[in-house]
């Protein structure tokens, strides 16, 4: 997952506690944990059906949250983050240990970009390109890997199409 996530447009998240101590140049310890719910969503890519388990990054703390401090990641599994509205989004990997690629999704499920292999602790800007409703993280190089492409369908529950 991708540390303190900033957005685009009018809202933008505010930098925790671990993002200004990171900011000043050492990786910044684990908070307390964030509880996650979990789903399963597939991804229709290829005439193929590929199901993830993952978890749901459903308001601004889990969001900020997100993968952070993880040392791996289920090669099936991943997180949903729901921004339950069509927008512009940025992310950064700022205490992110793994290489993620994120799938940014529009409100329809259909997938409009994927970025591969971000950079762990990076604080360069991810930006979705498009407004998007949700982003999916994966392990980088997992899209590629699986030919999830923009145009490929997510199904799940938040896209009303499960």
């Amino acid at each position: 997952m991708t540390g303190s996530r900033r957005r685009l447009g009018r809202r933008l998240f505010l930098a925790t506690p671990l993002a200004l101590a990171a900011a000043r140049g050492a990786l910044a310890q684990p908070a307390p944990p964030i509880e996650f719910q979990r789903s399963s969503l597939v991804v229709d890519s290829g005439g193929r059906h590929i199901k993830f388990d993952v978890e749901l990054a459903l308001d601004e703390a889990q969001r900020a949250r997100g993968l952070m401090f993880r040392e791996k990641l289920g090669p099936y599994q991943g997180m949903l983050f729901d921004f339950h509205r069509e927008e512009p989004v940025s992310f950064w990997m700022k205490n992110t240990l793994i290489p993620l690629d994120m799938v940014f999704i529009a409100a329809d499920g259909t997938v409009k970009h994927v970025h591969a292999n971000a950079v762990p602790l990076s604080t360069e800007a991810i930006p979705s390109q498009y407004p998007v409703r949700a982003v999916l993280e994966i392990n980088g190089g997992s899209a590629r890997l699986l030919g999830i492409k923009p145009g490929d369908k997510i199904r799940h529950p938040i896209f009303g199409n499960a």
